[in-house]
Parts: structure tokens; C-alpha cells; sequence
């Protein structure tokens, strides 16, 4: 449509709702001016044209349109207006006709609400949970947590005892192996002794978070998550662990994701289903300080892609498809053979990936579960018992401490904690570059493999070997990172060095499959995806990202994304697998739609990333960063050394004390972890606190933040997930943050620049960043929660952002920067926008 028929459009005849294709009138005409009008007022214009974009011929950016929705939101003689709405209309006149046109969504697009519950449950809520409920609960997990660490102590000091013992090396292996074995069976049994005595059978229901049930389903929760049985995800094993905690699963069935089910009761998945990792379905959720538990189900054949989320009274239908980056909300329902996607997921264009199917029975998921729990009882676990017991034992044996003294002991232990760790770094670094090349020559790209065999062992050892968040963390947000990738196997070059080409977190299943464009930029959290799955084979595939692309947070690549160069791809979005291949475009949500790739307000530095003013800045900020990296690998030595004296004074008292000793060595190392790490992030801190930015990477305040993020670590706090003493510890991190809060699971990346008001709830795997890069630009801003406040399971919230008291942001949605959510409101989608009276997102 031109501009002139734009105008006139705005100009047309309709009042209130019209045929489709009919002349819009006065009411377009006159929304088309009020929305002209605030936006002239959020952007400092004089005028703005009914046919101008708001990008390309406004200069506006995302933060200013989420401003400028924002206000149309305040207005009552306005219809509401999302941010999606601005990328599909960018020009007021095509705007005010698409905000007037009551032609009802498509029935996909509607999110549902909550399922009833069964009317005994309805018509008794859960009782409120005072001040006494918390501190009553607060208790029982300090003592459980005592309690484990004492069970703990017990085990190790009787194991220990018996294998020190030993007559000769081979009888130091055995005593090994059988104590080994001892521990993981102990280790494994307590969650489901735990689950079935406590909890028996979960069944849906609601109850109030900090009550005696609360605690008890935290305990439960707690056990299931820190079983090593969890590890084991990807192989027959796993499913075997979640039917012995009451899930039903179906004969055939392949579980990639770590993620266990807490309430695995109310999970069904049928034979032949594939569950993809980084997949959320835990069978409960929190809304407004309650617990609500609810079945998942996934039909026969069902697959289920990554990075998805499956809120509680969800299902898949028999050989359906849930693509990648999606979202089932409370009450959707995939018909058979069917393929959705997008948060909230519905019908796609388009096929899903498939994979032909290969000969795996069961006979082939025995043998290969058998040999891996023969690998860990006869390799990993003596080798694990023994390193311990050479740190416990030889390094005291005659030292000065027995007798009374300390200093051998702590020259003993600098020395060798030293070489562990050092020297550690450099052994990984030459493994990475040796052992898993040679495997890659097992498994070649394009050639289907039965799973559970020899080809899909040599696959699984090459993804868990190569996927190192240390060495990520360490080399990310540096030159170093584009050399460490390419040390492990990635394809690169050539390399156009801009000292933050990746951030602190990528993984992948194949480095050797693995080819970046040159000039690309990646933000952290990107899973590149080099092999497509069934429930029975499995296919690598190169995975390729074009050249001069921006990737945002939390993407998941797949093979044969359809990007190519000078692409722009947001924070969480689904990369399309079908379609044209895109160039030249920004692409949003889930599913995606195309977005400006660039506004004016992102080249404001783009001087400094070219000539002589990016060999300067990137030779500052190279410097900078290595201080940095070396103040990282200092602190976590340090923090080694300091674990290791507690434990090797304990081990030293242990002839008086006996057991007593190690179960308080246990039992204080939580709280010296959390103390260490407080006062380490409030050091960095003091140098430079989080503070609102607009700055090139090249600035000494971004060199600065990036040290913030590496230097102190912050995966410790998930032990407090669901406790109450998290919130105490996140005010100690500079949280400006009420009282009464519920934490499942949430990670703020910027601690001091984030406000939750009192009564929030964060449910797991939640964000809340106050910062976004794209290209040579870092902008950051102060995030809000109000009062009574609800993120859903996989929210993310970015910053700049203002959410009104007792708002809902409902699972797996994604705020954008700049945006404002009314008070009461519940929003869903990625981007997320409100949901009318009906429950449907506009």
C-alpha cells in the first residue's frame, strides 16, 4: 500500500467494527491522529506522517515504541497496542486500520486459562501462610539440610575408613569400586524413599508456598533435582528413574533434557516419544504465592523440540511436533499428527525435521544401559573415590597439623591445590584439543545412527566433553573466546576481532559442525543444534550462522536454520527451519516476523568499530579483560583452597571427633560459599556498581560490567531456589527486593539494577536482565516488579522495564525492553502482550 493510500485509508468511512476489505472511515481517521499525536510527544517530533515508518523514516527505535505503546495503553479512547502490533503495522495509518478492524484472532493464537480443578478443590483454597509459616519452614530446611550433610559425613567417613584399609593397590581399587557403588545406591534411593514416604502419589492440587506441604514438596523437589540419576538423561537409564518416581512412561521412549519432572506422577508420555533437551515440564507452577500441581501428556510418537515449555495441563496428541522455542500454556491441547510452535505454540507453516527411524530395541537399550553403569561403577566413581582420598589422607599423612601445627598443612595444600587447579586448565585445554577430534572421526555429518550404540556413545562423549562452562566462562566476553572455539574445533574464519564476538555461555553437540559467518556477534545462552533426533536414531548435521549477524540471548540454532548474512536474531526467538532464507532483516518472537535489522539509534558508535578507532579500543579492552580473566581463574583458586583447608582440618580432627568433624565441615561449607561470594561480588562492586548505560563495548564502564558478571559467580544461589533465605542473600547482592517473596528459580544478571516488590513470585528458570547488546552498542537500564507480581516458568524480562502490582507474566513469554505492564494485567507471548477478557493475546 503506498503512502498516499495510507492517508486515505486513515481517512475512509467505517464506524466500529467492518467487513474485511471494506473503506476504513471516521474512526480510523480519528485514531490514526491521537496515535500521531502521542507518538510525536514520546519521540521529541513535530510531526509525524501517517505513511512514515516508524524505523526507517522516524528514526524510532524498540525502546521508544514500547514508551509509545505504553501510553496508547493509558488512553481510553484508544484500543490497546503491542509491540507486535508495531512490527506488522509501522506506519500510524496501517496501524490505527489494524487496531480497528474487529475481526476476531484465529483461535490458535488464543492462549487458554487455567483448567478447572475439580470442585472439592475449587471451593477450598489454600489458607494464607503468615510470618510463623515462613520461619517455621525456613527451619525444617535448615535442619533437613543439616541432616543430609550429617548422613553425608556418615557414609564418607565409614567408606574412607574401610578403604584406607587396604592391603595392596589392586584391594584399593575393589574397596573402591564397592564403596562407589555403595554411595550412588544411597544417593539414588533417598529421593524415592523420600518422594513415596513423604508425598505418596502427587495428584493435582493447589497449596500455599511456606506451608508444611510446601515443605515437604521442597524436600521432594530438592532430592529428585540433586539425584545423580539426573545425569543420566540421554540414555535408557533415565526413563527408568522417573517411572520408579511414578511417571508413566511408554516403552521406546528417548529423554535429552535434564530437566526431571518434580510431580512425575502426573506425567504420561507414550511409547516412541522424543523429548529434546533444555525441555521444561516439571508438572507445577507458581501463580501468586501458590503451588499449583497439573498432568502433562504427550502422546504416542509425540516429539517434543528444545528450549520448549510445557505448563501443567498440557498435552500432545499421538505424532504431533512441538517445534523448538515453544510454549504449550495451561490448557493447550496439539491435536494427533499435528505440528505447533511459537509461545504460546500454534499450528505452523511448514514441516518439522524428521529423522528416519533405525532397529532400536530393547535388548539395545539394555545392553547400552548396563555398560554405561558398568563404565561408572568400574571407572568414574573409584577414580573420584581416589582423587579424594589422596586429598584427605596422603596430603596429611606427616604433617604438622596432626601434631598440633598448621603451617605444612597450608603450604601442602597451596602447593597442590595450586597444581589441581592450574595445571587443571591446562590439561582440559589439551584434552579438548585431542581426544574428542579423534572421536569425530566415528560420526560422520549427514549419516543416520541407531541411538544407544557405539556411534551414539562416541557422539555423547564428544558433547559432554567439549561443552565446558568453566573455559566458556573464563575466555567469554574476550578475544580469547574466538580462539578457544576454534582450539575445540569450530569453524571461524576469518575472524573479524571485536573482544566480545561471544558471550560467557555457548554450547553445542558437535564443535567440528559448528561454522560462525565472519563478523558475527553472540550474546550469551546460544545452543547450537548439530543433530537432528527420533525416539531411535539419531543424524549430526552442520549447523551454520551467516556472516555480520547479531544473536541476542538464549537462542537455539538449528541445523539448517534458514538465516544468512547481515541478520539480526532477538533474544529468545525460533530461528525458522523452513521458508526463504533470510538476509538483510531482523527477525522476532515465537514464531518469528521480520523487525528492522538496525535503527539510528544503534550506529551512534560506529566510529570506534572501524580503523584506528577499533585497533585502539580492542587493544584497551583486551588488557582490561585480561586482568579480568585473571582475577576470575585467582578468586576460584582461591575459593578451592579454601574448601579444600576445611575439609583437610576436618579430616585432621577426625580421629577425635570422628563423624562429627566432616558433618560440620559439610554443614559450614554452604554458608562460607555464600559469604565468599557476597563479599567478593561486593568488592567488584565497590569499583564500579551497575549503573544505567548507552555505551560502545570499547568504553572502560562496559570492560567494567563485563568483569561484574565474570568475577563472581552466581549458579551457588540455585541451592536456595524455593527457600527463604534467598531473598536474604539477594539483598545482600544489592536486590532491592520485599518481603514475602517466592523464588523458584529465578537469575538476575545486573543484582543492584533490579526492584521485586513485596509478594512477588519467581518461578523457575525466570530472568530478569537489565542489559541488551546489539553489534558495538551495550544499553542497560533499572528493572521493576511490583507488589504480588508472577513470573511464569521461563519468563524473561529484559530491561528498562516496569511491571505493575499484581501483574502475571505467564511461562516461556518475553518482555521487552522499555515496556510497562498495568497493574492486574496477566501478559503471555514472545514478545509478550496483553491478554484480553477472553484470555486471548492480542
Amino acid at each position: 500500500m503506498t503512502g498516499q493510500q495510507l492517508q486515505e485509508a486513515a481517512k475512509g468511512v467505517v464506524a466500529g467494527a467492518r467487513p474485511r476489505g471494506a473503506p476504513p472511515g471516521p474512526a480510523v481517521s480519528g485514531a490514526a491522529e491521537r496515535l500521531a499525536a502521542l507518538l510525536a510527544d514520546v519521540a521529541h517530533l513535530e510531526e509525524v506522517p501517517l505513511d512514515s515508518n516508524f524505523f526507517d523514516d522516524l528514526g524510532a527505535d524498540s525502546l521508544v515504541m514500547a514508551h509509545f505503546c505504553a501510553r496508547v495503553r493509558n488512553r481510553p479512547d484508544l484500543p490497546p497496542v503491542s509491540m507486535r502490533d508495531v512490527y506488522r503495522h509501522p506506519t500510524v495509518g496501517s496501524l490505527a486500520v489494524a487496531l480497528l478492524d474487529s475481526t476476531p484472532p484465529p483461535p490458535e493464537s488464543e492462549t487458554p486459562g487455567p483448567p478447572a480443578l475439580p470442585r472439592e478443590q475449587a471451593e477450598a483454597p489454600a489458607p494464607p501462610t503468615g510470618r510463623p509459616h515462613r520461619v517455621l519452614c525456613g527451619a525444617l530446611q535448615l535442619l533437613a539440610f543439616l541432616g543430609y550433610a550429617f548422613l553425608l559425613a556418615a557414609v564418607a567417613a565409614q567408606g574412607y575408613e574401610w578403604i584406607s584399609a587396604y592391603a595392596h593397590l589392586l584391594d584399593a581399587y575393589l574397596r573402591s569400586v564397592v564403596f562407589g557403588a555403595a554411595l550412588l545406591l544411597v544417593l539414588c534411593a533417598v529421593p524415592l524413599v523420600a518422594k513415596w514416604l513423604l508425598f505418596g502419589r502427587f495428584t493435582p492440587r493447589r497449596f500455599r508456598v511456606w506451608s508444611l506441604t510446601y515443605f515437604r514438596f521442597w524436600l521432594v523437589k530438592t532430592l529428585i533435582r540433586s539425584s545423580p540419576l539426573v545425569l543420566f538423561a540421554g540414555s535408557p537409564l533415565y526413563p527408568l528413574f522417573l517411572r520408579a518416581l511414578g511417571a508413566r512412561i511408554g516403552r521406546g521412549v528417548t529423554i535429552l533434557s535434564r530437566s526431571a519432572p518434580v510431580c512425575a506422577d502426573l506425567l504420561t508420555v507414550g511409547d516412541g516419544t522424543l523429548i529434546r533437551k533444555d525441555a521444561l515440564m516439571s508438572c507445577y507452577n507458581a501463580t501468586g504465592g501458590v503451588i499449583e500441581t497439573g498432568p502433562v501428556t504427550l502422546g504416542r510418537g509425540a516429539v517434543v523440540g528444545e528450549v520448549t515449555v510445557l505448563d501443567i495441563g498440557t498435552r500432545l496428541g499421538d505424532a504431533s511436533r512441538l517445534g523448538h522455542a515453544s510454549c504449550l500454556h495451561t490448557g493447550q491441547a496439539v491435536p494427533d499428527g499435528a505440528y505447533w510452535q511459537g509461545s504460546p505454540a500454534q499450528p505452523a507453516d511448514g514441516d518439522f525435521p524428521e529423522v528416519e527411524p533405525a532397529r532400536c530395541g530393547t535388548a539395545r537399550r539394555a545392553v547400552h544401559g548396563t555398560l554405561l553403569m558398568l563404565t561408572v561403577l568400574l571407572v568414574y566413581l573409584p577414580l573420584a573415590v581416589g582423587c579424594l582420598d589422596v586429598l584427605l589422607s596422603r596430603v596429611l599423612e606427616g604433617s604438622a597439623v596432626v601434631k598440633g601445627g598448621a603451617t605444612v598443612l597450608y603450604a601442602d595444600l597451596l602447593v597442590v591445590t595450586a597444581v589441581v587447579f592450574f595445571g587443571g586448565v591446562i590439561a582440559a585445554l589439551v584434552v579438548l584439543a585431542t581426544v574428542p577430534r579423534l572421536l569425530a572421526w566415528f560420526v560422520r555429518p549427514g549419516r543416520t545412527y541407531p541411538l544407544f550404540g557405539f556411534h551414539y556413545s562416541v557422539h555423547r562423549a564428544i558433547v559432554l566433553m567439549t561443552n565446558r562452562k568453566s573455559l566458556t566462562r573464563l575466555f567469554g566476553d574476550s578475544s580469547c573466546i574466538v580462539h578457544y572455539l576454534r582450539w575445540i574445533g569450530y569453524r571461524l574464519t576469518p575472524v573479524e576481532q571485536t573482544g566480545s564476538n561471544f558471550g560467557t555461555a555457548v554450547k553445542h553437540e558437535s564443535p567440528y559442525l559448528s561454522r560462525i559467518g565472519t563478523g558475527t556477534m553472540v550474546a550469551d545462552g546460544l545452543s547450537l543444534m548439530n543433530a537432528d533426533y527420533s525416539s531411535t536414531s539419531f543424524r549430526p548435521a552442520p549447523t551454520a550462522i551467516g556472516a555480520h549477524n547479531f544473536l541476542g540471548n538464549r537462542i537455539a540454532y538449528p541445523a539448517g536454520g534458514r538465516t544468512g548474512d547481515n541478520c539480526l536474531l532477538a533474544t529468545k526467538v525460533a530461528v525458522p527451519v523452513s521458508g526463504p532464507l533470510r538476509h538483510d532483516v531482523g527477525l522476532l518472537g515465537s514464531p518469528c516476523f521480520e523487525i528492522p535489522r538496525s535503527v539510528a539509534r544503534d550506529s551512534t558508535f560506529d566510529e570506534l568499530t572501524d580503523g584506528d578507532g577499533l585497533r585502539r579500543g580492542l587493544a584497551a579492552k583486551n588488557r582490561h579483560n585480561a586482568v579480568t580473566m585473571a582475577c576470575h581463574l585467582l578468586t576460584g583458586w582461591l575459593y578451592f583452597f579454601c574448601v579444600s583447608l576445611l575439609f583437610a582440618l576436618a579430616a585432621s580432627r577426625y580421629p577425635a571427633w570422628g563423624t562429627v568433624a566432616l558433618a560440620l565441615a559439610n554443614a559450614a561449607l554452604l554458608p562460607f560459599t555464600f559469604l565468599y561470594y557476597v563479599v567478593l561480588e561486593r568488592a567488584v562492586m565497590a569499583a564500579h556498581p551497575p549503573e544505567p548505560l548507552f555505551c560502545s563495548i570499547y568504553d572502560r564502564r562496559f570492560w567494567r560490567r563485563e568483569r561484574y558478571w565474570k568475577v563472581p559467580s552466581e549458579t551457588y544461589l540455585h541451592i536456595l531456589d524455593g527457600t527463604p533465605f534467598k531473598s536474604v542473600v539477594w539483598r545482600l547482592l544489592g536486590v532491592r527486593i520485599g518481603a514475602r517473596v517466592f523464588d523458584d528459580g529465578c537469575h538476575l544478571t545486573e543484582r543492584p539494577m533490579a526492584a521485586i516488590g513485596d509478594d512477588c513470585t519467581l518461578n523457575s528458570g525466570s530472568v530478569l536482565q537489565c542489559h541488551s547488546q546489539e553489534d558495538g552498542t551495550f544499553k542497560s537500564d533499572r528493572s521493576a516488579l511490583g507488589a504480588g507480581c508472577t513470573l511464569g516458568v521461563g519468563a524473561f524480562v529484559h530491561y528498562g522495564v516496569t511491571v505493575g502490582d499484581g501483574a502475571v507474566l505467564a511461562a516461556d513469554s518475553f518482555l521487552m525492553k522499555g515496556e510497562t505492564v498495568p497493574e492486574n494485567t496477566r501478559w503471555a507471548g514472545n514478545p509478550a502482550r496483553p491478554l484480553d477478557v477472553s484470555g486471548g493475546a492480542r
